[in-house]
């Protein structure tokens, strides 16, 4: 059976017509013969929606029944059933009802693909799952109902409908998108024209990565290996060198030149491990890359130019940017073109820039030797044995010498000089070169015992034999020097391996870094130090040799590296060589970012600190603005009525007023009471003083406070429920506010409101339950706005600290108010924190099972 073909119909913003549209091509497909169905149309009463619904096939929704609410799903099965050409279904975000096939609808259109039906689907750009954080920054709404990415890229066709972000809020103020009542607050909030233009750039990138993945697989399906210059790409090729950073930054200019343009960074890995590049240069530049916006790669390849433009391809690049060499004229000449001239050869239709750098090469310049990678040791045994075995292997040969072994001899000292070579690197082996050419001429060559050469042939054989003998001596000094650097590199690859294992397996990446420093150059102690602090140390400082007799030993001087701007890395030990000093570069890179990481956790943690007290903070603020204006309204009325009345008005009116007097001054003392003594301000700073709480003496406190008894609610309390982290006064009066609330609610007679605890797992639950009429799923957010009531208009409902408040409190001290429906009608409203015990593995396993007869 063919599989269904999936079209996506992508949206910035509610109201941009994409179900509109869904339902236009549906229409148009249906009267070209097309069998098409609605499988399920969300038309959130929009007349215009509604109207296109006319004339085309509709399913009969399911009914679900949860909780005693009947809920309307789309009927999976008969649409299956029914086996439509094409199924239109609309919101691919929403959640099912419990009780349905799936719990998400994208799940029902993947049965329905599966089922070889055709379907056509909407989505807003704010349910894709990987954007939800970036649309929760821009709008301020976290989204709970999210497609993943996978789903919605795997769509055979995705189209984006489009509408100014004008236009938009124009046709909202219509009311063409939302209710009137609807209209003023979307318009201030979700509907923002900078949220709107944000949200419309988000779905256009949204979809231009997702068009260029698209491009990257047909181009790899029909091996098409030019490049198609869609988008702008940069590619600069990093070395390790100093020039880097110079590449870099020419490279972002040119990316910065067209819209969308993309910086991509690459290095060259050789296949052997072997290059000359320094970690520390590499991580700098790799943090420079990510400021500048790009991304860092690194690939392994033994033809460096090859590798360069095959990525270059592979990520459908338009520029490649390169260094001109370092070689010099010289140099250059003797080993070929360099890695820019080969780039440029291979590089097709890739333009490619060749940056000069101050380190660029180009004069008449010797090529530099590098330092022996052998010993001095080595270097004096590889002397000794040209010394010693040069004498003895001319009294050997020359005790057989005829006309006809000069070749049996030329063999025997250049075995010489590869053994000379191989014990002590390249000048032993050049001397024991020179000087086995000496030795043949005057010992082997007519005239015996002269320096000069009968037979020019002669001559040149020497020559050539010497220069042999040197070459031979080159290659074997490079064969050892590559041995030494591949068994440092190896160590280099461990060390990095380590410290990063370390970080991963739960150990203090700062730590971490300072402990493998020092087992890694086996230092007697390192210690990090951060603006005179010590923040990590490991092992023990060196202690200095007294200068005085009987004098006291302090501490040796240390190796001092800086780390950043404002911290240092003592080293107490025998000094680094410049090779260590290279890889304690990679560890100190390591360590600034540690250090960056640890100053920006310490900011949030501070950050949350002051969020949590401004949180509850702003609710006092906000109940001192509702709250007092009513009672000081209604006592200035009262007594400017007895003031203006004068003594004309009635004994009863004048009683009336003054009852009306008292109980506002009364309530106005009792709220600024309350607040004070919840508040704890010091210094103009509200502070929420956590502290293990018994949940059954604070509940007992409020019920005492509202002068409740068995007749008014029902506790089930757990007797086993440890301490809660919380602060008992705030707790106190977000139980009382939430209580008084649920009584105002309750029916009389038969039914009591009922107050639960339990656990579950390291948190701690408080459940409010009523079984009054409930709060609509609409109006949840509103109340939970500042004081925003249903129905109080008098003086005599309850003052309270209101749900807003309540919530403030309750999220300072790290948990969350949250209402749910009673089964069978009402509200519950669900107060949880957490417990101030630790919770090992079984008791949380325990926790999390609802005990059987639960209200879960």
């Amino acid at each position: 059976m063919r599989r269904g073909r999936l079209r996506v119909l992508l949206g910035a913003a509610p109201g941009v017509g994409k179900t509109y549209e869904m339902l236009e091509e549906g229409r148009r497909l249906l009267e070209e013969g097309i069998d098409v169905v609605v499988a399920v149309v969300e038309t959130h009463g929009r007349a215009a929606t509604a109207a296109k619904i006319e004339g085309l096939p509709l399913m009969p929704r399911r009914i679900v029944s949860h909780r005693g609410v009947e809920l309307e799903e789309m009927d999976l099965d008969g649409v299956i059933a029914r086996a439509p050409r094409l199924a239109l279904v609309d919101e691919l975000a929403h959640t099912n009802a419990p009780g349905s096939p799936h719990e998400k609808r994208w799940q029902d259109v993947e049965s329905l693909l599966d089922a070889g039906i055709d379907v056509i689907t909407t989505v807003n750009v704010q349910h894709i799952e990987s954007l939800g954080g970036v649309v929760e920054q821009i709008t301020g709404v976290a989204q709970r109902e999210t497609v993943p990415d996978a789903v919605v890229r795997a769509a055979d066709q995705i189209e984006v409908v489009d509408l100014a972000p004008q236009s938009l809020r124009d046709r909202l103020s219509a009311g063409q998108v939302y209710p009137a009542e609807r209209i003023d607050a979307a318009l201030s909030n979700y509907f923002r024209l900078g949220n709107l233009t944000a949200l419309r750039e988000l779905a256009l990138l949204w979809l231009a990565d997702e068009v260029d993945s698209a491009l990257k697989t047909y181009r790899a399906e029909q091996g098409i290996e030019g490049t198609w210059q869609a988008r702008e790409r940069v590619v600069v090729a990093l070395t390790g060198g100093a020039e880097g950073e110079t590449l870099l930054r020419r490279g972002a200019r040119i990316a910065a030149r067209s819209a969308g343009g993309e910086l991509l960074a690459v290095h060259v890995d050789n296949q052997d491990g072997l290059l000359s590049e320094t970690p520390g240069a590499l991580a700098a530049q790799r943090t420079l890359v990510e400021q500048l916006g790009g991304s860092y790669h690194q690939v392994v390849g033994s033809d460096v130019p090859r590798a360069l433009v095959e990525f270059a391809r592979s990520v459908n690049a338009t520029q490649l940017v390169v260094g001109v060499s370092r070689r010099g004229r010289l140099q250059a000449a003797l080993t070929g073109p360099g890695i820019g001239s080969t780039v440029i050869r291979e590089s097709g239709d890739i333009d490619v820039h060749m940056v000069t750098h101050s380190a660029a090469g180009g004069r008449l310049a010797l090529p530099r030797l590098a330092g022996t990678a052998l010993s001095v040791r080595r270097r004096i045994a590889g002397f000794a044995v040209a010394l010693i075995g040069g004498p003895l292997l001319t009294w050997l040969l020359a005790s057989f010498r005829t006309d006809e072994t000069i070749t049996t001899d030329v063999l025997a000292y250049q075995l010489l000089v590869v053994v000379v070579a191989l014990a002590g690197g390249i000048w032993p082996a050049v001397f024991a070169a020179v000087m086995s050419g000496l030795t043949l001429d005057f010992f082997f060559v007519r005239p015996f015992y002269t320096v000069t050469v009968a037979d020019p042939r002669h001559t040149w054989a020497l020559v050539l034999y010497v220069v042999i003998a040197i070459l031979v001596s080159v290659v074997v000094d490079r064969s050892a020097r590559a041995a030494r650097l591949a068994r440092r590199r190896a160590t280099e690859s461990e060390l990095l391996a380590t410290v990063a294992g370390s970080v991963l397996r739960g150990q203090g990446a700062i730590p971490a870094l300072v402990t493998r420093t020092r087992e890694a150059f086996s230092l007697a102690g390192v210690r990090l130090v951060v603006d005179g602090e010590t923040v990590a140390s490991d092992g023990e400082p060196l202690r200095a040799r007294s200068r005085e007799k009987g004098g006291q030993r302090g501490e040796a001087e240390p190796t001092v590296i800086p780390v950043g701007t404002d911290a240092s890395l003592e080293l107490h030990g025998a000094p680094l060589d410049a090779a260590e000093r290279r890889l304690l570069q990679v560890i100190v890179t390591q360590l600034e970012g540690a250090l960056e990481q640890r100053r920006l956790e310490q900011s949030a943690q501070a950050a949350d600190v002051l969020a949590q007290a401004d949180q509850v903070r702003s609710a006092l603020l906000s109940a001192v603005s509702h709250d007092l204006r009513r009672p000081l309204a209604a006592a200035v009325a009262a007594i400017g009525g007895l003031r203006a009345a004068g003594p004309g008005l009635s004994a009863s009116d004048r009683a009336e007023l003054l009852a009306t007097a008292d109980e506002s001054l009364t309530t106005l003392t009792s709220l600024v009471t309350d607040l004070l003594d919840v508040s704890r301000v010091e210094a103009g700073v509200l502070a929420v003083s956590l502290a293990p709480t018994d949940a059954a003496a604070v509940v007992a406190a409020s019920v005492d406070e509202l002068g409740l008894g068995p007749a008014d609610v029902d506790l089930a309390l757990d007797d086993e429920l440890p301490p809660l982290a919380a602060d008992p006064v705030l707790l106190q009066r977000v139980l009382v506010n939430v209580l008084a609330n649920a009584l105002r609610y309750e029916p009389r007679g038969g039914t009591r409101v009922r107050l639960t605890t339990s656990r579950l797992g390291e948190r701690a639950q408080i459940r409010i339950i009523d079984h009054g009429p409930g709060l609509p799923p609409e109006r949840r957010n509103d109340a939970f706005s500042p004081f925003q009531r249903l129905g109080d208009t008098d003086n005599t409902t309850g003052l309270g600290l209101g749900l807003a408040l309540s919530r403030g409190f309750t999220e300072g001290m790290g948990g969350t108010l949250t209402p749910e429906d009673t089964p069978g009608g009402g509200l519950t409203m669900v107060i949880e924190l957490p417990v101030s015990e630790p919770v090992d593995g079984a008791d949380a396993a325990a926790a999390s099972l609802p005990a059987e007869g639960s209200d879960a």
